[in-house]
């Protein structure tokens, strides 16, 4: 799947709001706000379960990475998860 196509695909989750469970959460961190190094995504079954973390690391920014971004999106259709959220921006690794 290209960059693009899967970017919009999972927009297009986020925009959608709160679905219901199962839920996934993406977010993004590097040693600056620039530059998206590591993407943590989230899994949540049901409410008050614990979350399941899968973490992918990139030396490029993983938000342009192709197969960081597929993988994402298979990971949603997966899992099935209705709600998909998105952390704004990137924070910076502590």
């Amino acid at each position: 799947m290209n960059l693009e196509k899967s970017k919009s695909r999972i927009t297009k989750k986020v925009k959608m709001g709160f679905q219901g469970y199962p839920q996934l959460s993406i977010a993004y961190f590097g040693v600056n706000t620039d530059i998206a190094e590591q993407v943590v995504v989230s899994f949540l079954p049901e409410e008050g379960a614990d979350a399941m973390e899968e973490r992918f690391n990139c030396k490029t920014d993983a938000r342009e990475d192709q197969g960081v971004q597929s993988a994402i999106v298979k990971m949603i259709e997966r899992s099935g998860a209705k709600t998909v959220k998105q952390a704004e921006g990137v924070e910076r690794l502590k």
